[in-house]
């Protein structure tokens, strides 16, 4: 991977425009297919069904690949709930176009009931729990045990959990979620994510005693594309 001085990074539309659909590019959709083969063996293997998602920095595509990760999960015909931890700056509700923003933080403050503000159905099999609106204490909040009830209820019901979570690099917060997942896939985005930057991920995720379920490398460019057998994303287990 270059390393770059300057960091190219994600505007809404073009987020909003890589989220897989039914016209989406049959390299991209066998991709995060590729991606979540290896993560299902993942998951199995810790005997846990949640995994969160996170980068290094902010605008490296984070929310668009977790999003996509989720359908592709939701693909296999199982029960699939995401949900939005990054309360500091959500992008989920944005990025699916949802009307209803009411969503984590409200379910464990109790202002709201998650039966009654979760998304149902996005796509088929894929609920949505956004992060609705953002709290004055984020940490304290995701370090609660109301969480951890909601998150036990959440593995309760749904046969997959995929978090959104907030850049590692930028606060702790996705650190927080360690006990309640299997582990985290790291974001890479090519020409964007530095090795330093990686090698500053892996030391926080050994230093907080948790695990890295792999790599998520997207934005490859035409040449990476021809290099990797046509395939823009691609999935690198870590030992």
């Amino acid at each position: 991977m270059k390393l770059i001085s300057k960091k190219k990074r994600l505007g809404a539309s073009e987020k909003t425009r890589n989220i897989i659909n039914s016209d989406s590019k049959f390299a991209i959709v066998e991709g995060y297919k590729s991606a979540r083969t290896s993560l299902v063996f993942s998951l199995v293997a810790e005997n846990n069904p949640c995994v969160a998602v996170t980068s290094w920095s902010k605008g490296e595509g984070k929310s668009t690949a977790t999003v996509n990760l989720a359908i592709s999960f939701a693909k296999m015909g199982k029960r699939v709930l995401l949900i939005d931890t990054d309360l500091r700056r959500p992008n989920v509700h944005n990025l699916l176009k949802l009307k209803n923003s009411v969503g984590l933080s409200e379910v464990i403050g109790q202002f709201a009931d998650f039966e009654d503000v979760v998304n149902r159905a996005v796509v088929p099999c894929l609920d949505v729990l956004t992060a609705g609106a953002v709290p004055p204490n984020p940490s304290e909040l995701i370090g609660s045990n109301a969480f951890a009830a909601f998150m036990n209820l959440a593995k309760n019901q749904y046969d997959y959990v995929i978090l959104d979570t907030p850049p590692v690099g930028v606060v702790t917060d996705a650190l927080l979620l360690k006990d309640h997942i299997a582990g985290y896939v790291l974001i890479v985005r090519e020409k964007v994510t530095t090795h330093g930057d990686i090698e500053k991920a892996v030391q926080s995720f050994k230093l907080a005693d948790t695990k890295v379920l792999g790599f998520l490398k997207v934005g490859c460019s035409l040449q990476d594309r021809k290099k990797y057998k046509g395939r823009n994303y691609g999935y690198y287990k870590y030992y």
